[in-house]
């Protein structure tokens, strides 16, 4: 039959979505320009549900590519590179807050007195809370491992939803301990470079922390409706990867701003 696919790849329909995207993610841009300029957060705030709206609708099509056969082990293979892809860029956007923390650390400036941290700056001792807060996390990456390998080894689907369970109420108790250590700094986030420099890190960490947890909720609910299998289930591993992806940058900014830089 001339309409039957001969290869192994997905050659997708027309969408919309790129284009909304893009129109909505600009907006969202103009609005924050806007924002900052004190004209209001209506025109950010509705640039904002045009990206979410798009993120809904677009990531639903893939859910249904994959779904009716489309994501074949090619189409899979290539999804897999994708993500590797787009945490290697993750990296490389951590590395730069680690570089201005290790710059100022290193070579601090007359301005906070020559010394790191600043004068006068009383830092977090990294053994109390951040240590909880530290397992926390590890403890998440764990469960998530966990339903993993239940689904991948075992096809135990109890196994899938109640490691998932897990790793989404610890990863959410993990940003409530944060938001709570915020909330009793003895620093803020002006004033002074170490300030800066530990919520930029953290805080885009912590943000980090909040999309992987909803991550993992999306694959909760796809696992509840009985999607994933132990050959196709590339929604999973990506956010597996992802998760631990935030491990690892948890424990860098752990060892090296918690504990070595204060």
């Amino acid at each position: 039959m001339a309409h039957e696919r001969n290869h192994d790849y997905h050659i997708l329909n027309p969408s919309i979505w790129p284009f909304m995207g893009a129109v909505s993610a600009f907006v969202m841009l103009f609005g924050a320009v806007l924002f900052f300029h004190d004209n209001g957060p209506w025109v950010l705030l509705i640039g904002a549900a045009g990206v979410l709206y798009v993120m809904y609708n677009w990531w639903r099509d893939v859910i249904i590519e994959a779904r009716s056969g489309d994501h074949t082990p090619v189409v899979q293979l290539g999804l897999r590179y994708g993500m590797i892809l787009f945490i290697a860029s993750e990296v490389m956007f951590f590395s730069a807050w680690f570089w201005t923390f290790f710059k100022h650390a290193l070579y601090p400036m007359p301005a906070v007195g020559g010394v790191w941290p600043p004068t006068g700056v009383e830092t977090f001792d990294p053994w109390h809370l951040p240590l909880v807060n530290t397992l926390i996390l590890l403890l998440s990456g764990c469960a998530a491992t966990w339903a993993h390998h239940a689904l991948v080894h075992n096809n135990d689907r109890k196994a899938l939803v109640n490691g998932l369970i897990i790793a989404i109420i610890l990863g959410a108790l993990f940003t409530v301990t944060q938001a709570y250590e915020y909330a009793h700094a003895a620093f803020g986030f002006s004033g002074n470079i170490y300030g800066a420099s530990f919520f930029m890190a953290t805080g885009f960490h912590g943000a980090h922390v909040i999309i992987g947890t909803i991550f993992l909720l999306v694959c909760l609910l796809r696992a509840l409706r009985g999607d994933f299998t132990p050959t196709q289930h590339v929604g999973f591993e990506a956010a597996a990867w992802y998760w631990h992806f935030v491990d690892v940058v948890w424990l860098f900014l752990f060892t090296v701003i918690y504990i070595w830089g204060s």
